[in-house]
This record gives structure tokens, sequence and C-alpha cells, in this order.
């Protein structure tokens, strides 16, 4: 089991500003390397307990693979083969699993979900996605950026879309890292500011236009109109979206240089044209690839602490 204090990484106010400049320095290392076909096993004899109860690709693909390249081993768990989706409360399925792995990832509903099982784990738990925040996915976002562009302080990110898991976690992080986010929802599919944890009104500025969300801005990001466990509303929500597809004519009032970015999967001519997702400005594949080494250095830095 981990010496260092225990630390889990629920929503992405959980890390300081200078811990993820940390994280972010590692990852690029750790990338590297795995580039470079170098093996680095930090992780040697540990294991990472995966849970599901939400479907993924690159969430399992990239813990996974990032789990064994770091030296580690992996459990994988959905609530349809463990008592998670039967009788047994979270509280005890934590007391159980966190005695026998080193590390636990959950993809969830509800956030609530999430914190009771780390307050009863004795190892560190990462959040893969909940309804509310989605913090794994933004650090790669980032992290993206970062390599395509520099540092993102001081920057602009236009969300367009849903006020969802993704845009109250790029509000906490542009808090947290000092940049500024652009918000442009439909009419009652807001933030919710309470849920997201806003605590200065400076960080992101609200548009009933994307058009004027997206111009001058460094960075156009956006996600699927319906998310996983909302599809009772999707005829509704295609409605209520028609507006908000990210299309050239949004690019083209961002800076010059500005990026595209999608946490995928994507539907092309809803919530993105073919043109931008596919076009010279997006870096979805990189961002995609990206999970992998964030999270990677994540693991590392939860249970290791800082390594030089």
């Amino acid at each position: 089991m981990s010496t260092t204090p225990l630390r889990h990484y629920l929503q992405f106010n959980d890390l300081t500003a200078d811990e993820y400049a940390h994280v972010l320095q590692r990852a690029a290392v750790i990338k590297k390397k795995f580039k470079a076909y170098e093996k680095y096993h930090p992780l040697a004899d540990r294991t990472l307990a995966m849970i599901f109860e939400k479907a993924s690709t690159r969430t399992r693909v990239s813990f996974e693979a990032g789990m064994y390249q770091l030296g580690g081993s992996v459990v994988h768990l959905t609530t349809g083969d463990s008592q998670l989706g039967r009788a047994e409360p979270i509280e005890d399925s934590a007391k159980v699993i966190s005695r026998m792995v080193d590390l636990v990832m959950i993809r969830t509903y509800g956030q609530d979900k999430i914190e009771r099982f780390a307050e009863h784990s004795r190892v560190p738990v990462i959040n893969g996605l909940t309804n509310e925040f989605h913090p794994c996915q933004i650090l790669a976002d980032i992290f993206t950026y970062i390599e395509h562009r520099g540092s993102i302080q001081g920057k602009t990110v236009a969300w367009v879309g849903d006020g969802n898991n993704m845009a109250n976690t790029w509000l906490q992080a542009a808090e947290l890292l000092d940049f500024k986010v652009h918000v442009s929802t439909p009419s009652g599919y807001e933030v919710d500011e309470a849920v997201a944890g806003v605590r200065q009104q400076e960080g992101f500025k609200v548009f009933a236009d994307p058009m004027e969300a997206c111009r001058g801005a460094d960075l156009v990001t956006t996600d699927v109109w319906t998310s996983m466990g909302y599809e009772a509303e999707n005829e509704a929500r295609r409605a209520a979206f028609a507006d908000w597809c990210v299309d050239t004519e949004m690019m083209k009032v961002a800076r010059p240089d500005a990026l595209f970015m999608h946490c995928l999967p994507a539907h092309r001519g809803e919530e993105v044209e073919a043109d931008v997702i596919d076009g010279p400005q997006s870096v979805v594949w990189d961002e995609a690839e990206n999970r992998m080494h964030v999270q990677k250095a994540l693991m590392e830095f939860l249970l290791l602490g800082r390594v030089a």
C-alpha cells in the first residue's frame, strides 16, 4: 500500500495549481518515455481496480493500458459482475475493495456515489466520470493545449453546448489555473453554478449566442448534446441545441490559431460539423491519447507523491 498521505481525485479542485504544474510536467516526461519505448515501471506490484457503472471506451483503455505501462496490474469490475450492482452498500464495497488494491478508479452516475466510496476507502479514488464532473478529461485537454500552444494561463476557452460535467469542470479549472471560459448553452441547459462549485464570477462569462462565445477564443470545445443517462431527453435536446453546433463560422470568429477539442464520442452533424472535427484546427486525437498520459502522471502522484 502507498506510504504517501491519502489523496482522492474526485473533482478538479482536489489538486492545487502547483500540484497541477507538477502533474502536467510529469505527464510530458512520461509521454516522452512512452514514445521512445523506454520502460518505466514505478508502479510495479501495484493494482488498480476499475469500477464501471457507465460504459466506457477511452476511460477503460487509457487507465488499463496506462497502469500496465507503469508496471502495475488491473482488476476490471462492472455493476453487472460484482456486488456493486446488488444490495451491498457502497460503503461496504469500498472497505473491502480498498483492502485488496492500491488505487480505485470509478466511472458512475452520481457524484455522491464516488464521494461515499472515497470516504470509506483506504486507497486513493479517482473520478473516471460522474454526472457532475469529468476531471481527468479536462486534465488531458489542458495538457493537449499546452503541447500545441503553450501555457493556458490568461487564455479564453469557449464552451458551446450542454452545461454538463465537462462545463462544470472547465469552470473549476479556469478559477484554479487563471484562464477564462465563455459559456453558451441553450435556455434550460445552463451550468448550475452551485453544482460546479463556482467561487469567482470573474472566471467565466455567459453568452446567449454561441457565435459570440467563440469570438476571440483560443480554444473552442463541446460535447454530445445528450450525455449518458439522459437518453430519454434525446429528441427534446436535438430541438433545443440545433443552433449550438460548432461549425466553420464559429471557428472563423475565434482566434486564427484557435484549437478545437471534443472529449468523444462525437456525432458529426449534431454538436460539431465534420469539417471542424476533421479539420486542421482539431486536436481531438491527441486529446484522446493524452488521457492515458495525464492519468499515468496522476496515478504516479497519488501513489508516490512528487517524483523528480
